[in-house]
């Protein structure tokens, strides 16, 4: 076995589809008991890296390594020492909750000896005991995701690839889903986590944004907020904000302009010297201005930054 049991390590990842690079040189590597968060829009190579690291798509250059398996010279070993839970809910509805923990415990190889004791747990972890005989299809969609994730580590897998484990869960079963990831990542497993919830990407230790196969940006959300974003926030209350967003886009001094509830999110040098000179140019076009204030940039912000950035440098190339 390698080194870096209970790690992924990615070193020049490279996947080619012909003469599509879907992902480009990518590298990083996430530590024993984090949660590494990896963001990008649809088409971004967030699922091909995925599927390369699951050994389920072998790289076209670089090297990858997974709970201490290089994934292309072993990847059966990679499938043996993780677990994988996709966005599409993946169980079998028609049978009990039970009947669904057995089945994938048997899959996985589970020792005869442990096989009550793991399902036990499973059941324990994921909120479900008492509940073993419900068929799993009358679920609601925050319990299946549950039952989903205990199915996905009823084997104890040191490493767990959840891709949008959340998508379509009520935000109370969302938060209760993210507590089981922090207290699996207390006990050391690797939680590698693909979302479209940016709310969610504060729960991750850390964070990888990928756009068009490479990674822009990576570190701590709060590091994120405070180095990735090209520039300051400006914060504008006006109406209405449709003619508002359209004008401003060939504002001057104003790189990117984004309807954030009932104001607008600016991308200015400095908000301070801009604030004067925006409120200026859209009273001239007939919008009414109210609340101007420079802020502290989310993660929405910053996503929505440095992809627009990194979208205008590809299109000047």
């Amino acid at each position: 076995m390698a080194e870096h049991v209970n790690s992924v390590v990615v070193e020049d990842l490279v996947k080619r589809f012909g003469d599509f690079v879907a992902v480009d040189h990518i590298q990083l590597e996430v530590r024993k008991g984090e949660v590494f968060g990896f963001l990008g829009p649809n088409g971004a190579g967030k699922s091909t890296t995925i599927r390369m690291l699951c050994g389920l798509l072998r790289p076209s250059g670089g090297r990858a390594v997974v709970a201490g398996y290089d994934v292309a010279r072993h990847p059966e070993a990679v499938r043996q020492n993780i677990g994988y839970m996709s966005q599409k809910f993946s169980l079998y509805n028609d049978l009990t909750v039970i009947e669904n923990l057995r089945l994938f415990a048997g899959l996985y190889s589970v020792p005869a000896g442990e096989f009550q004791s793991r399902i036990g747990w499973a059941l324990e972890m994921a909120n479900l005991k008492g509940q073993e005989n419900l068929v799993t299809g009358t679920l609601p969609g925050g319990w299946k995701q549950r039952l989903a994730l205990g199915c996905a580590v009823l084997h104890r897998p040191p490493v767990i690839f959840l891709d949008e484990p959340t998508s379509g869960v009520d935000p109370v079963s969302r938060r209760q889903f993210w507590d089981l990831i922090h207290q699996m990542a207390e006990e050391g497993v690797t939680v590698f986590v693909t979302t479209h919830y940016m709310e969610e990407a504060e729960y991750c230790n850390r964070l990888a944004l990928i756009f068009r196969g490479r990674i822009v940006a990576l570190g701590t959300p709060a590091e994120l907020k405070r180095d990735s974003m090209r520039g300051e926030l400006l914060l504008v209350e006006c109406e209405p904000l449709g003619a508002a967003v359209e004008a401003l886009q060939s504002a001057p001094g104003v790189a990117d302009a984004a309807v954030f509830g009932n104001t607008l999110h600016l991308v200015v040098e400095d908000a301070e010297a801009a604030a004067p000179q925006v409120r200026q140019y859209l009273a001239e076009r007939g919008v009414a201005v109210g609340r101007m204030e420079k802020i502290r940039a989310t993660l929405e912000d910053v996503f929505v930054s440095v992809t627009t950035a990194r979208d205008g440098e590809a299109r000047k190339a």
